[in-house]
């Protein structure tokens, strides 16, 4: 999934500046991903830890955590599948309020897509309610879905809003591919929870820290996968269809130092690493000041490519560019 502040690509410098800190042997660690999104990190570490403790407030993320973190066995999954990518299109809620000739005009799916989507959606749904699939099927089908439909999404990658036209990647039909997730013998944890609520209930040994570092929250611009992964009623609001939204402190310039103190202050680890970048809210010096408070810090950076909605844009021109900064503590 194309995703607003996705460590992915810097996955192999993450984990080597933990092991640079913490040693190389991780097997029997903690390792918790307090904002894990689509939980690129964690699943990094996933084959390296002892567990993994994952969290994000936002419902689609929970769906995709609860495959590539918390299952961790092989499932039975493959005719489940097939079924689906065969079942019939129905209209539904996706179709009509979020698709090319529904009721509403939103043009953030093909009419195809869109009955598909809503075909997919209520049929796991029915599964589950008969109980012929399990809660970790349940997950894996969820997450296989938001993957597969985001990647025929009629938009330049955010939901905030929907593109005039379908284009081409957003006209081929859906094909419901698999959510893999790597096979462990370790089980790990996932939660739904604001984050500095979460922090006062949970330990480790390793904390990483993603928050959001701007004023874009994610809840507006990635409502369409919390609509599809909850499938509920509601009155879509406005042009691009929004619902009611989870609004983070991160996000809000007033807010975001105080939320972070009181976050690392109540944290029970003892390695604490947090990624931010030099477009947020908070300023380094700023970050440096709060963490030395509660023990020994340092910091490393790297140069990467920002993510860009337009892709046609020119990536090697240099302010497409931005650099990420790792604050690490090791707290007394």
């Amino acid at each position: 999934m194309n995703y607003i502040g996705s460590k992915h690509k810097l996955g192999d410098f993450i984990k080597s500046t933990v092991k640079e800190v913490v040693g190389k042997d991780l097997s029997q660690m903690v390792f918790c991903d307090l904002f894990a999104g689509t939980g690129s990190v964690g699943r990094n570490f996933k084959t390296s830890v002892k567990s993994v403790i994952a969290n994000d407030v936002e419902y689609y993320s929970y769906i995709l955590l609860k495959n590539y973190i918390e299952n961790h066995q092989k499932l039975d999954t493959e005719n489940l599948l097939t079924l689906l990518n065969n079942l019939e299109k129905k209209p539904g809620f996706i179709f009509e309020e979020y698709s090319e000739n529904g009721k509403s005009n939103r043009l953030y799916f093909s009419e195809t897509n869109g009955k598909k989507i809503d075909a997919i959606r209520q049929q796991i749904e029915n599964w589950k309610l008969n109980k012929h699939i399990g809660e970790n099927q349940y997950f894996f089908l969820l997450a296989s879905l938001l993957e597969s439909a985001d990647k025929i999404a009629n938009t330049a990658s955010v939901y905030g809003a929907f593109l005039k036209k379908v284009k081409l990647s957003a006209q081929k039909d859906l094909e419901l591919k698999p959510a893999k997730f790597e096979f462990t013998g370790n089980s790990h944890k996932v939660f739904q929870k604001d984050a500095n609520q979460l922090i006062k209930e949970i330990e480790g040994d390793i904390l990483y820290l993603d928050p959001p570092y701007n004023a874009r929250q994610y809840g507006a611009n990635y409502h369409i996968l919390n609509t599809i992964a909850k499938y509920d009623t509601f009155a879509p609001q406005g042009k691009t269809g929004l619902r009611d939204y989870y609004r983070s402190n991160y996000c809000s310039r007033g807010k975001v130092e105080n939320s972070f103190l009181e976050l690392l202050e109540n944290a029970n680890f003892r390695y604490i690493f947090f990624s931010y970048n030099n477009e947020g809210l908070m300023p380094s010096g700023e970050i440096k000041k709060i963490m030395s408070r509660f023990g020994n810090y340092d910091l490393v950076t790297k140069k990467y490519q920002r993510f860009k909605a337009d892709k046609t844009e020119n990536r090697n021109h240099t302010a497409n560019h931005t650099t990420e900064y790792l604050h690490i503590l090791e707290k007394r």
